[in-house]
């Protein structure tokens, strides 16, 4: 195991690892103005206005105008010190309804990638620090507006209520890529330690507990097939990432949480539309507490299907189901709800999507979305803190004005 103890989660570390690989780029370049050249700086910014008739979501959405708590910005860099290496960072801004706490700018993600090998036949590489998880289609871009094809991704597969223990990690990454007579394969593996923040905590429903979460050990792995330069894209993703829950009393043992995700993604690309579908099965697993109702070990299933259409060049509009189940074995919900854990309601969601984008330029994108939701499965709890009074139908609109640079 090899983690870099460089990039550490706090904000004023985050900046300056961003600004030290800049200010390293341009010193080096002073003696090599070709590396200068590949010095890249890019950024984005996204803000979002979501409104709901029922419930919350992003913030205070079911209120007044509805929720403006819905916003990204990021800023990254990147520089090649030699043609088989390159050092890359970006800082991140998120802001996502609750008390606004999230969105003091963090390092997203922050490593050194060195080829081994690459020429036209295959590339392998290795990537020492905080990289992002290869997760599904969409993961390690996914705060990246203009790479997503609606405001919202899938919530089923890509949950933004407990984002951060898939989104990351430090450590070690490996990946390989073969040129094939009709595609190419890539493989990629991480090995580290994931992010555990507080939407962590709040899953494990210990929020009100006094401890720390201590990440462990954990892999994360996929195998990405791309035929016919893209026009069929197959992926298979796996994960086994481990967290512990160190309590401050002394009168209670430390629970350890699993999270092991399969995910099988299919998309099928024309020249005007794209059909996309995932399915995935999720484990969930707590263990270790005296107390037996801390304790939870849950099967849960996930899985959607998109449709996407492309017209006047730069208009695009989007119709999804999108299904999740946080327990097979109780698939209504009706025995969570018995056990007086909390509605039925809360153990499942069926969103149905609607979206337009309008690319006004490749800098500027608008973007609107609806969506009808049976069920409350991946509402933000620190949006909705009493499950009781949730409604379980309800709807919502995101009309969201994203910039690059």
């Amino acid at each position: 195991m090899i983690v870099s103890k460089s990039f550490q989660r706090s904000e004023p570390r985050a900046c300056l690892v961003l600004a030290a690989l800049l200010l390293g780029g341009t010193n080096s370049a002073a003696a090599d103005n070709s590396m200068l050249d590949t010095l890249q700086l890019h950024g984005f910014l996204s803000q979002a206005l979501v409104i709901t008739d029922r419930n919350n979501f992003f913030g205070p959405s079911s209120s007044g105008g509805g929720s403006l708590k819905y916003t990204e910005i990021g800023a990254n860099a990147s520089i090649r010190p030699h043609q088989d290496i390159l050092i890359a960072a970006q800082v991140l801004s998120r802001r996502a309804g609750g008390d606004g706490s999230d969105a003091k700018p963090v390092l997203d993600y922050g490593l050194l990638d060195y080829q081994l090998v690459s020429d036209q036949q295959r590339t392998f590489g290795v990537q020492l620090g905080r990289s992002k998880y290869p997760f599904g289609f969409y993961n390690q871009t996914r705060d990246v507006a203009f790479t997503r094809p609606s405001i919202l991704l899938p919530q089923s597969i890509y949950f933004d209520r407990t984002r951060s223990l898939a989104l990351s990690g430090d450590g070690i990454a490996l990946y390989h890529e073969e040129n094939l007579p009709k595609g190419s394969l890539r493989t990629q593996i991480g090995l580290g330690k994931p992010q555990a923040e507080d939407d962590l905590r709040r899953t494990m429903r210990l929020e009100n507990t006094p401890g720390q979460l201590d990440p462990r050990e954990s892999v994360i792995a996929q195998v990405k097939y791309e035929h016919d330069g893209g026009r069929v894209v197959a992926a298979l993703s796996a994960a086994d990432a481990r967290v512990r829950f160190e309590p401050q009393s002394t009168q209670m043992n430390p629970g350890d949480f699993k999270f092991q995700p399969w995910v099988v993604s299919l998309q099928y690309n024309a020249e005007h539309w794209s059909l996309t579908g995932e399915y995935a099965i999720r484990s969930s697993k707590l263990e270790g507490f005296a107390n037996p109702f801390l304790n939870f070990d849950v099967t849960g299933e996930s899985w959607y299907l998109q449709y996407t259409r492309r017209f006047l060049d730069n208009w695009q509009w989007l119709i999804r189901y999108d299904s999740l189940i946080n327990n097979r074995d109780d698939r209504s919900g009706s025995a969570f709800e018995a056990s007086g854990a909390g509605p039925a309601h809360s153990q499942y969601a069926e969103d149905y999507t609607l979206g337009l984008q309008w690319s006004i330029n490749p800098r500027v994108m608008v973007a609107a979305e609806y969506h009808h939701v049976d069920g409350t499965g991946w509402l933000p709890i620190q949006d909705n803190p009493d499950p009781a009074e949730t409604r379980r139908r309800w709807n919502m609109l995101l009309f969201q004005l994203s910039l690059r640079f």
